[in-house]
Formats: structure tokens, C-alpha cells, sequence
């Protein structure tokens, strides 16, 4: 199990205003967390700050806390059914060590947070340079408490910020393979996009090209999420898709890693292939072990689930899609308009942009949108008679998507967010939204409550199970084809 921590922006910013004095003494501070659990990755979301009130801690060059700090801290934690954080600061940059005296303190509370909450404690350490560090308390005995570091923290808003622990997850050494993409933005740059997880869910014709791309642009670590078949109308539109995938009904993730393991730049790449839905099970929690999420579906209720994750798992997505029209003839283009946004903490959802709303949502969960007859009942406006596209389209999407993934992880000098972008080919016009979500907005309620947030998207999905099973058959059906002929040349 690999560990890590996620703060929502703006309280990235209060700790930094508590925590970096400017007198260059540490201080500390308490905080509320609810866990986030993937596959293979426990998180850490730190949902509130509890600043200390007067008498509460002392400062002088190093920091402590009175008992009543920490039973404060302890009485918000059982009220609000969430973990306990001790946060505190060191007069240096970067991921910090530990004293042994930071040691004592956070071992000696160790015991007494697990009792109260059932949640173990979380340290964290902030350097000069507003970099963290931090760690999992984890009861391993009777009264024994190890500390698990945790591999990276991520700040999540308007930009993704990681600090990674080197002595866990090395900085790659340079390869010439890379060398035009690193001169872009420097080594340090490309040493932390390479380690950042990406996951691609739908592996269609957008998603393919994603794939491609982060993979050639040095991203060690990919996950691929789609449970569909390559067919053969799908020969047009997916990179890498061949004539054999088509006619043996290969699984799109299967066939895509294959090919990215040829075309990644990085050492040591790695690309899992789930052949799921994001709202099974499987690709849920796999989708939870990533740092970054390209959307590249078309459907209402697992865009709903990704939307849940940029919120309630501070995991930010980037979402796009296509509507194309032609003319009543069939003799051209009426419209084509392709659309990229970030979903995340300040960034507007997915509801507040009116790309998926709670009757559609609802509609794809009951299976409506799968239903021929119930389809053709659909207003010709409908969302589902408007997903044509062509590989150019999705070329453009494409190219949108990586921007916004671009902008969110390797610094400039530009402002800090693209906003939602729409572009209209007949009249090649970009509409820009740059507003927040509205006021009440639920989604942004949700804001790192992880796996606490109290609503699932979690489901059996029958296509999806379906789609597996005809792969299963089609496998079966050639190994026992293969014993016949074997059986006839006997």
C-alpha cells in the first residue's frame, strides 16, 4: 500500500500563512482529515485547519502544544467522524526529515487519535518553499506505532503542486529520448511529470491520443480504464486499432497498452489496462490511485463519478467532448463544436458547466440510455443523438485536453487557469468560462471528504459485464478450436 496526502488549495494557503513565520521560528497547528482509499494508494484529504487559540501552543524557535490543544483537536475530530493531523513547520525548503523530537510527539499521540477516531494520525512537515512532507502513524502491535512515509503530497486547485519523497519515488536521471520535451520546462519540471500517475478513462478516439501523448511525453505511470471491444467501425478513430484487434474483439485497453509500452519515453514505464467501467468497483478504485484523470467518455453517469472523485477525492480531472451535426442533405457540416475544461477545487464541475445534469444522470444509471427504444423517444436536442465524431475532431479535442493538463502541472507565467473551453469549427470561434461553480453548488460541498462523503457511484454496469463476457466466449471459443485441429492432425 503506498501512502500519500491531498490539500485543497485554499487551505494550503491558511497553513502557509500559520506555519512559514516570517521570524523564521516553526510553529504547528492541528487539522481534521477523511481518508481516500484506491487500489493500491491510501490518502489522507485534509478537510479542515484548526489553528490554535491563545495559550494553546508556544513558540520559541521550535514549536509544542498544551494537552488541551490536542483535546480540542480530538472532541472536532469525533464530531466530524474524521481523522486527526499534526502539522507543523521546519526552517528549510523542501521534503523534510524528522527530529527526535517530532518523532516523540507524534508517536506519543499516536495511540490516543487511533482510540478516538479509529483513524491513525497523519504528521506533516511544511519547509520554507511551501513544500510538504508527511507521514501515516500505523498501529503494527500492542502500543507499537510505525511511521509510514507517504510518497507524495498534493496541493489541488487552480494548479496541481506535488512534492514527491525522493527516497520513494526517485527522480528519473535524464534520457536523450526526452531531451527536446525537457528543454521546454526544465529537469526539475520533467522529473515531477514523470512520476505523476495518469489515468485515461475511456479509450476511445480522444483517449487513444491522450494515451500517446503522455506517454511519449515522459509519464512513467499510466492506467488505462475502458471496458469496451475494439469493432470494426471503431477502425477510423482509434489510434493503434487494426483490422486483427476488430475482428478478434480485443479489448481496447489491452491493445493500447501494448502499444504504449513501444512508444513510452520513460524508464521503468508502466501501463496497467482495467478492463472496467469507472463505476465498478475495479475502475473506481483504481481511478482513486491516480493523480491526474483524463475523462474521455461520453456518458452522463460515469462523468457524474468523476466529477464526484475531482471533489470529494481532490483527484483533478480533465474532461472534454464532442457535438457534431450535419446539414439536412448529408452533404457537409451543420456544426462541430469541441469542448476542454479542468474539473477541481476552483475550478466550475461538470453540473455548473450544464455538461451532465441530475435527470441524465439518472437516465444513464437506470439503463435508459441503453435502451433503443426508449432513445428513439429522446428529443433530437438529446445529448445521446449528438456524440458523431470523426479522428480530426478528436485530434483537437485531444490537443485541448493535454493543454489543460499542461497548465494544471508544469508552471508558467500565464494565469493559473485556462477555464472551459468551447470551440465552434464552422465559425472558429473559442468561448472562454472562467466563473466559478454556483454558490450552492453540491459538488463543491463535497470537497475532500474522500470515501466520508456519504454518496457512492459504485455500481454493477451489465454492458460492462457483458462486454467481458463476449471477449471470455471468444477466447474460449478459439482455444477450443485449436484442440480440434490439434485433435484432427493426431
Amino acid at each position: 500500500m503506498n501512502y500519500s496526502i491531498a490539500l485543497p488549495e485554499e487551505i494550503h494557503r491558511k497553513a502557509c500563512v500559520h506555519l512559514i513565520r516570517e521570524d523564521g521560528q516553526e510553529d504547528v497547528c492541528f487539522a481534521l482529515w477523511y481518508p481516500s482509499q484506491g487500489h493500491h494508494r491510501k490518502s489522507a484529504l485534509i478537510h479542515k485547519l484548526l489553528l490554535p487559540k491563545s495559550g494553546e501552543r508556544g513558540v520559541h524557535g521550535n514549536a509544542s502544544f498544551n494537552p488541551e490543544y490536542f483535546e480540542r483537536a480530538m472532541q472536532e475530530a469525533l464530531l466530524a467522524k474524521a481523522g486527526i493531523a499534526l502539522m507543523h513547520s521546519h526552517p528549510g525548503p523542501g521534503w523534510q526529515g524528522m527530529s527526535p523530537d517530532d518523532v516523540a510527539a507524534e508517536r506519543g499521540h499516536a495511540a490516543a487519535a487511533l482510540a478516538a477516531t479509529s483513524l491513525p494520525l497523519v504528521g506533516l512537515t511544511i519547509g520554507t518553499d511551501e513544500s510538504w512532507s508527511a507521514r501515516f502513524w500505523e498501529k503494527i502491535g500492542p502500543k507499537k506505532y510505525q511511521r509510514r512515509w507517504c510518497y507524495s503530497v498534493r496541493v489541488v486547485g487552480e494548479r496541481l503542486a506535488v512534492t514527491f519523497a525522493d527516497h520513494l519515488a526517485p527522480p528519473p536521471g535524464f534520457r536523450k529520448e526526452l531531451l527536446r520535451t525537457e528543454s521546454a520546462w526544465g529537469q526539475k519540471v520533467q522529473q515531477n511529470l514523470s512520476r505523476l500517475h495518469v489515468g485515461i478513462v475511456g479509450l476511445g478516439s480522444v483517449g487513444s491520443i491522450i494515451a500517446e501523448t503522455v506517454a511519449r511525453m515522459g509519464v512513467s505511470k499510466v492506467s488505462l480504464i475502458d471496458f469496451d471491444s475494439v469493432k470494426q467501425h471503431n477502425l477510423d478513430r482509434i489510434l493503434h486499432s487494426s483490422r486483427a484487434d476488430a475482428a478478434n474483439g480485443r479489448a481496447k485497453v489491452q491493445m493500447l497498452a501494448k502499444a504504449l509500452k513501444n512508444s513510452a519515453t520513460a524508464g521503468g514505464f508502466t501501463v496497467t489496462p482495467l478492463e472496467f467501467s469507472v463505476i465498478e468497483e475495479e475502475g473506481h478504485s483504481a481511478a482513486l490511485d491516480c493523480d491526474v484523470i483524463f475523462s474521455c467518455v461520453d456518458r452522463p453517469y460515469p462523468r457524474a463519478a468523476l466529477n464526484h472523485i475531482a471533489y470529494a477525492h481532490l483527484i483533478p480531472v480533465i474532461d472534454g467532448g464532442i457535438a457534431a451535426r450535419s446539414n439536412r442533405t448529408n452533404t457537409g457540416i451543420k456544426s462541430a463544436d469541441w469542448r476542454a475544461h479542468t474539473v477541481a477545487p476552483r475550478h466550475k464541475c461538470l453540473e455548473c458547466l450544464g455538461q451532465i445534469t441530475p435527470e441524465t444522470v439518472a437516465q444513464d444509471r437506470d439503463g435508459f440510455l441503453d435502451d433503443p427504444k426508449y432513445i428513439e423517444g429522446l428529443p433530437p436536442s438529446h445529448d445521446v443523438h449528438h456524440n458523431e465524431n470523426v479522428f480530426a475532431f478528436s485530434l483537437s479535442v485531444a490537443a485541448l485536453e493535454v493543454q489543460h493538463f499542461l497548465k494544471l502541472v508544469v508552471p508558467d507565467y500565464g494565469p493559473t487557469s485556462l477555464g472551459a473551453r468551447l470551440y465552434h469549427h464552422v465559425t472558429g470561434i473559442m468561448d472562454v468560462d472562467t466563473n466559478p461553480c454556483v454558490a450552492d453548488c453540491y459538488y463543491s460541498g463535497l470537497l475532500a471528504r474522500g470515501d466520508s462523503s456519504g454518496i457512492t457511484f459504485v455500481a454493477k454496469h451489465k454492458v460492462a459485464e457483458q462486454a467481458r463476457q463476449e471477449r471470455s466466449r471468444g477466447i474460449t471459443n478459439k482455444v477450443v478450436d485449436w484442440i480440434k485441429s490439434k485433435r484432427r492432425r493426431i
